[in-house]
């Protein structure tokens, strides 16, 4: 077994800030001591290895847990693979994702897992695990995902928007609450009206409005907001939690924050794009607005603070990227003439950490918010912890030598994701991961990467331990 020594770094977990040096053993993290102690010496003395982390943060790695990979979408696919995605993934400091398996209507659940299981095998510089899309809610899904709960693919998720494609009606997101309230699964919701949506979608295009920045006006806050609310009360009706993902629109943080004040088991994630973009991107001129088109849509300025306030008082519990990129040559420009013909989703994966670190420079969280928002919870939430996003004795040893006085400027021309360019561009950051271990074996090491496909793994979840 391999002894690894990260000494002299802060350890930020969720719970606590500890000077401290960590040993590292088979891949494990085998106990915590105080810089110096005996203990530590000793440790550093027999080690195969000791990295300094002096002047360094030293954190669990980043749980992404939405995340699509080589997802099919409007004619085209999200243009990072599994490969290139896990491993710009582990450049930002990320160690774990949950991606999502796509049901097909008339196919079974199954047929969707193992689909996404051949693409992902042998893949992954990081470990992986997966969600279930339900395209189809019939009786024999509905048995199926009770085996797929028993097999560690613990959470499904349902459309409320894109009607003929993966939109679910109301009965039928009632019978897959039920049988997770039944079978232990979580249901996460994509709360958008769609049926409205696509209304207002034909009578802009027929009055001439084509440009990118009509994706987000058709696609109210309002109908985020009462889809949100719909989904809740029927989470309620079935005595299921309710997870919804991408939030981004104020009335719709007030929807979670009044179910949580009624006790439900409801929960929301937002993105690093609600929180440092809006649609001023998306009315950006010669169809550069394109490049920031997704679902739910960037909202107004003035979102920001109900997001940031919300992640504060924790009303929203989780910070994931829903990394579904596409490449602007090629791939948005589908959409020129016509927005609804712009492929839905931004590259953010290597991006998430960083950003977050700038929330805590800039004041929005403290240092342990941003690892309980991006690593401890995101891990609780979907049955991984505290094998994953926490540093105690017996977590995988999943950790990042963060380097919070580093300054970098984001640009395609410098990033690992697939994808010809960046929602961030030129934005500047303070903060930069130096070393990342992967189960105690180094992807990311000085800034080199290191790492190979196939280290990462499939890791099967427990249910929600994020229960009230």
């Amino acid at each position: 077994m391999s002894r690894i020594v990260i000494r002299g770094g802060l350890v930020v977990t969720a719970a606590e800030e500890v000077h401290a040096d960590v040993l590292v053993e088979g891949g494990r993290v085998a106990a915590l001591a105080s810089h110096d102690s005996d203990p530590a010496r000793g440790w550093t003395a027999s080690a195969d290895r000791v990295i300094d982390a002096t002047g360094k943060y030293v954190i669990p790695g980043g749980v992404d847990v939405h995340t699509h990979m080589e997802l099919p979408f409007g004619g085209t696919h999200a243009s990072d693979t599994f490969e290139t995605g896990t491993r710009a993934a582990a450049w930002g400091g990320t160690t774990t994702i949950v991606d999502f398996a796509v049901q097909s209507v008339g196919e079974s659940l199954r047929a969707g897992l193992d689909g996404w299981h051949a693409k992902a095998d042998a893949q992954c510089a990081i470990d992986y695990g997966f969600h279930m899309i339900l395209s189809d809610v019939n009786e024999d899904t509905l048995k199926e995902m009770d085996i797929l709960v028993e097999e560690g693919v613990t959470s499904f998720k349902l459309f409320m928007a894109y009607p003929g494609v993966f939109y679910s009606d109301d009965g039928r997101i009632l019978r897959a609450m039920q049988r997770g309230a039944d079978n232990g699964g979580l249901i996460m919701m994509h709360a958008e009206n769609g049926i409205a949506i696509d209304v207002l979608v034909e009578q802009a295009l027929a009055a001439g409005r084509t440009d990118p920045r009509y994706h987000g006006e058709v696609r109210h806050a309002l109908l985020e907001a009462e889809a949100t609310h719909r989904a809740i009360r029927l989470a309620q009706v079935a005595g299921s939690p309710l997870y919804v993902v991408h939030v981004s629109a104020q009335q719709a943080v007030e929807q979670i924050a009044l179910a949580r004040d009624e006790g439900l088991n409801v929960f929301g994630e937002t993105c690093p794009q609600y929180l440092f973009l809006s649609t001023d991107n998306l009315a950006e001129p010669d169809f550069e607005g394109a490049k920031y088109v997704c679902s739910t849509p960037l909202r107004p300025k003035d979102h920001q603070a109900a997001l940031w306030k919300a992640l504060r008082t924790n009303d929203l519990q989780v910070v994931s990227t829903d990394h579904c990129p596409f490449c602007f040559v090629g791939q948005k420009e589908l959409g020129r003439g016509d927005f609804s013909k712009i492929p839905n989703g931004l590259p953010g994966v290597e991006n998430r950490m960083d950003l977050l670190h700038q929330a805590v420079v800039d004041g929005h969280i403290s240092r342990r918010r941003w690892i309980e928002i991006a690593c401890a919870t995101p891990a609780r939430m979907f049955g991984l912890y505290p094998r994953k996003g926490t540093i105690a004795p017996g977590a995988d040893a999943d950790i990042v030598i963060y380097d919070p006085g580093a300054e970098q400027v984001v640009s395609a021309a410098t990033h690992h994701m697939n994808v010809d360019y960046s929602a961030y561009e030129g934005k500047r950051i303070t903060g930069r991961v130096e070393t990342v271990l992967s189960r105690g074996e180094p992807v990311i090491d000085g800034r080199e990467y290191v790492g190979r496909a196939g280290h990462g793994q499939y890791t099967p979840r427990g249910t929600c331990q994020y229960l009230v």
